[in-house]
């Protein structure tokens, strides 16, 4: 038998709140941190994207340290990390490993303006600068796989303590709206003319956003822990460097081997947080894959339409929003969403529901054919 895994303590960095209850509050009322930028410097037209004024994150900052030795991403970051471990109330130990979960860091370094130097934008210096600014033992675990990088970290460290490898992890993700992100999806023609609207007729691509979250994930459980980590799976489609398999294979075989290891199957799963990035080939990939594993029925949402794509921190955010899910017995709205517009049926939650929610599982895709699925199940429940 698997050593048991669980979620402690969890936070959020993101455009709406910077508390896990101000953001769940905001998605309750189906507001969206997406707006019209206008951002000369990261592209020359006005886009939708959902950024973080940087003056809030810099005043949010100052309990912490002086705001100008930190690069925008570095300050997240650690603004998430000291709330999850001072609400944990975390004794970093040899044992405690620190996962980075990222896909470009603080590539704003590279930028010829930015007054920081360039090793900045190097993602174990970013690791570097987490680990000694709250003194963890051991050197940091980056994961960066494109857009599955969040939620595959959760999957590491709950690796690493069924192997005994550690006894808890501090998992922290985040990722920005640059110019490199912004100006690369434009060229791909798949930025949203307005926010994003995942699995709609109408939906005409992504919108960029930014964020950082993390979590304690342990071997232990305290008198607040509900959830556990019971199956995880990965799956590289190895279809094409930017565009998901056409049969959803890749995240079907994800799918089926965290359902395998939970010992959980398909009519027993109350929750889907599906990757929803609002292209067309996504949003099908992802429908087809579904009804492969006949998880169609099941209610599902993206929670793009609130953050847009978070790129390696979506996986996390979304995650820790599906948290909040199970701890209310709440289905949260898949926002943008109102006509099919896949070829395959999926059942989007399209208002705020009371319901029952003891398993949950998350999911993601990226570039490269990279997949991920973790399922997660309340303590106290037994299938």
């Amino acid at each position: 038998m698997q050593k048991p895994v669980y979620i402690q303590e969890a936070s959020l960095i993101t455009p709406l709140g910077f508390s896990v209850s101000e953001n769940v509050s905001a998605i309750e009322k189906e507001q969206s941190g997406i707006q019209e930028q206008h951002c000369t410097d990261i592209l020359d037209t006005p886009f939708y994207a959902a950024m973080i004024a940087s003056e809030k994150i810099d005043a949010a900052f100052e309990k912490l340290g002086d705001p100008s030795k930190f690069m925008k991403l570095e300050k997240m970051m650690l603004l998430s990390v000291a709330e999850t471990v001072e609400k944990s109330k975390l004794h970093i130990s040899e044992k405690t490993a620190l996962i980075i979960a990222t896909t470009k860091g603080s590539i704003d370094a590279l930028d010829p303006d930015n007054s920081f130097s360039e090793e900045r934008a190097y993602l174990p210096v970013l690791g570097k600068k987490i680990q000694s600014f709250f003194g963890f033992k051991e050197e940091p675990i980056v994961v960066s796989n494109a857009c599955v990088s969040g939620i595959l970290a959760v999957a590491v460290a709950k690796r690493l303590i069924q192997n005994n490898v550690c006894e808890n992890a501090v998992v922290v993700a985040g990722d920005l709206v640059s110019k490199f992100t912004v100006t690369g999806f434009n060229t791909f023609q798949a930025l949203s003319d307005g926010p994003c609207k995942p699995y709609s007729k109408y939906r005409n691509g992504i919108s960029i956003g930014e964020a950082a979250a993390s979590v304690v994930v342990s071997s232990e459980k305290n008198k607040n822990t509900i959830i556990e980590v019971v199956g995880d799976g990965s799956c590289n489609d190895a279809n094409h460097i930017s565009g998901p398999s056409r049969t959803g294979e890749g995240l079907l075989k994800s799918i089926q081997s965290a359902m395998k290891e939970a010992k959980i199957s398909a009519n027993n799963i109350d929750l889907i947080s599906a990757h929803g990035t609002a292209t067309i080939y996504n949003d099908e990939m992802e429908a087809i894959a579904f009804n492969r594993a006949n998880l169609q029925q099941v209610p599902l949402h993206s929670l793009k339409g609130y953050y847009g794509h978070t790129l390696g921190a979506s996986g996390l955010v979304e995650a820790i929003v599906g948290f909040e899910a199970m701890k209310q017995n709440k289905l949260f709205t898949s926002l943008g969403y109102d006509e099919s517009g896949t070829s395959k049926p999926l059942n989007i939650i399209q208002k705020v529901e009371n319901c029952t929610v003891n398993t949950f599982l998350k999911t993601a895709s990226g570039f490269g054919g990279s997949n991920a699925a973790v399922l997660f199940k309340k303590v106290a429940f037994e299938q």
